[in-house]
């Protein structure tokens, strides 16, 4: 587990209203690491916000959060049905 995956499940857990819910998910790549996190409910659209504002901070956060790891850092948001 990165610090970027830790940094999105905090934030990710803090925004949500069932925060049992939220699912991070973390895969390893030779220059990328992807993190999808998935939500139920309305949660994902908090956690995108208004005009994807925060999921923008969200990937600036765990961005910055891996900048030591010298890889690049994407955060997908998934919609479970």
């Amino acid at each position: 587990m990165s610090r970027s995956r830790d940094v999105v499940e905090v934030i990710a857990r803090t925004l949500a209203d069932q925060a049992d819910d939220v699912s991070v998910n973390e895969r390893d790549g030779a220059e990328v690491t992807k993190i999808e996190l998935s939500s139920a409910g309305n949660d994902l659209g908090r956690m995108i916000g208004r005009q994807g504002r925060t999921a923008a901070s969200i990937r600036t956060l765990a961005e910055l959060a891996g900048e030591d790891e010298d890889r690049r850092v994407v955060v997908d948001f998934v919609d479970n049905p």
